[in-house]
C-alpha cells in the first residue's frame, strides 16, 4: 500500500535527521541526536495531546530538522549571539520542511501554516504554537534536563528554569511536575518557580 503524504513526511524527516554525525548514547545503542529528539518529541507530544492535528505533529517533528548544520560556535558566545543562532535555525527548520512538503505535495496554505509553528511566531495566542512550546519544555525538562542541570551552576540552572516555566501553559506545567526528577533538581525547581 503507497503511503500516505503525512507517512511519507516523516520518513522524509527522519532521513533527514539520521544523517546527525552527532549521537546520543543510550541503553548501549548510538543514535542520531536529532534523529532521536525528533522521535522524543513524536512521543511527548502524542502523551500530551492524544489528538494533535498532523500539521502539529509535523511540526514537533521537524523541529530540530537538520539543526547540526549551524553551530552555535559560528556566532557569538553572548545573549545577542544565541538569540541570532535560534532565529537562524528557526528559518533553516522551516525552510527544509517546507521543500520535503512541496515534495510530497502538500498545498501553500499547510505549508504555511506548518512554517508559522516551526517558527513560533505565535506562542500564547496560537492554541497549536502553545501546545508545541510545551512539549519543547517537557522533551528538555524530560530528557535532557538532568543533564544540563550537571554542566552548569545552580543560579544559570535557576534562570533557565524560570525562563523555560514563562513559556509553558498551565496544562505544561501541571505535566511538568509529574516528570521524576533527582532531589537536587526537584529543589531548584521548587526555587524556580517560587521566583
Amino acid at each position: 500500500m503507497k503511503p500516505t503524504r503525512f507517512e511519507s513526511t516523516i520518513a522524509l524527516i527522519d532521513k533527514k535527521n539520521s544523517e546527525d554525525p552527532n549521537v546520543y548514547r543510550i541503553y548501549d545503542l548510538d543514535y542520531p541526536k536529532e534523529l532521536l529528539y525528533s522521535q522524543r518529541m513524536t512521543r511527548k507530544l502524542l502523551q500530551f495531546n492524544p489528538n494533535a492535528s498532523k500539521a502539529l505533529q509535523i511540526a514537533a517533528r521537524a523541529q530540530h530538522i537538520c539543526r547540526w548544520k549551524i553551530n552555535r560556535d559560528d556566532y557569538p558566545m553572548d545573549r545577542v549571539g544565541y538569540l541570532k543562532w535560534r532565529e537562524t535555525l528557526k528559518k533553516m527548520h522551516s525552510e527544509i520542511i517546507a521543500t520535503i512538503l512541496k515534495q510530497v505535495g502538500y498545498d501553500y496554505e499547510f505549508i504555511n501554516r506548518i512554517k508559522s509553528l516551526i517558527t513560533k511566531k505565535l506562542i500564547k495566542k496560537n492554541k497549536e504554537s502553545q501546545i508545541l512550546e510545551d512539549v519543547v519544555c517537557l522533551v528538555f525538562l524530560d530528557y535532557y534536563f538532568e543533564e544540563f542541570s550537571e554542566k552548569h551552576d545552580a543560579n544559570k540552572v535557576i534562570d533557565i528554569l524560570k525562563k523555560t516555566w514563562k513559556k509553558m501553559s498551565d496544562k505544561g506545567r501541571n505535566e511538568a511536575l509529574k516528570l521524576q526528577f533527582s532531589d537536587k533538581n526537584l529543589k531548584l525547581i521548587n526555587e524556580a518557580i517560587a521566583q
